[in-house]
């Protein structure tokens, strides 16, 4: 039996949630999983429903079959077999901690993805990248070439179908273009300093104003740097006898945690932009395991 994933977005209105598990049941199909959720201040409704064709339906006769109650409520619809793996582009350039964790969980199973390439403007992981036989391509940045850099990974993006781009301590800030071109398929990681230490060494400018509390951030990238809809984020607490080099670990660890778990939302469509924030529904109690295998 097929699992689908159906996201739901439109204005909030009686009748929905009873629509769209009539339609479900009318199709053959029970319900394993369903979130929902009305912002009281938008008006706006958010659902993703997780369930099984018990009667063989296929992706195309869903779809076929949901369009009325679509556009009885304006909804933005998608389904999506549970089966089929995301497509996803890493880039990276000198700071390997979240390319590393990553290539981990993707080689063991935990992060059902699949990567298509890895970007760098820099040589450091291309070993590591080939031996995992997947594609790396060197694009360098200048200011003199940056859009013609940005122009050859979009042609990666569009030439592999790329769904989602990670950066995975991408160091090059992207255009407004591009950012408004893929708007929502982009996640970004970056240490919760900002913006009080900005620069370089932000953890040695931590440590030397005693900060107590070291936080990553994973967020969607927009044109305003470092400031998109957040996704995940998380804190790892420090004492007075930990050193610069502890804040570094730690920072680094906490990084690569957000950062997979802010993809792992992304790629089971439990991630929905709302205005300048997310609604992020978590996963169910039990499901974790199926979703990590995809």
């Amino acid at each position: 039996m097929t699992t689908f994933v159906l996201t739901v977005t439109c204005q909030a209105k009686r009748g929905i949630v009873a629509a769209i598990s009539g339609f479900l049941a009318d199709m053959g199909c029970n319900i394993v999983d369903s979130s929902q959720f009305d912002d009281l201040e938008t008006g706006r409704f958010f659902m993703r429903v997780s369930f099984i064709s018990e009667e063989g339906k296929s992706l195309g006769a869903l779809t076929e079959g949901l369009k009325p109650i679509a556009e009885k409520f304006a909804m933005e619809a998608e389904l999506h077999d549970q089966a089929e793996r995301m497509k996803v582009l890493l880039m990276v350039s000198r700071f390997g901690h979240c390319l590393n964790d990553l290539l981990y969980r993707w080689r063991i199973g935990a992060l059902p993805v699949d990567i298509v390439g890895v970007i760098s403007n820099h040589f450091d992981y291309q070993k590591l990248v080939v031996n995992h036989d997947i594609p790396f391509h060197h694009i360098p940045v200048t200011k003199d070439n940056k859009p013609r850099a940005e122009a050859k990974i979009m042609e990666i993006v569009e030439s592999t179908s790329t769904e989602l781009v990670v950066l995975a301590r991408y160091m090059q800030v992207l255009s407004d273009k591009m950012c408004e071109k893929m708007s929502g398929r982009i996640i970004n990681i970056h240490h919760s300093f900002l913006p009080s230490f900005k620069g370089a060494n932000p953890y040695k400018q931590a440590y030397q104003r005693g900060v107590k509390l070291i936080g990553a951030t994973a967020h969607y990238v927009t044109a305003d740097l470092d400031e998109g809809p957040i996704i995940e984020q998380d804190t790892v607490r420090i004492t007075h006898a930990q050193s610069a080099e502890d804040y570094v670990s730690l920072g680094r660890d906490v990084e690569a945690q957000v950062l997979a778990r802010a993809i792992h939302a992304h790629i089971h469509r439990r991630v929905f932009l709302n205005g300048n924030r997310t609604v992020v529904f978590p996963p169910s109690p039990g499901s974790y395991a199926s979703e990590r295998m995809g």
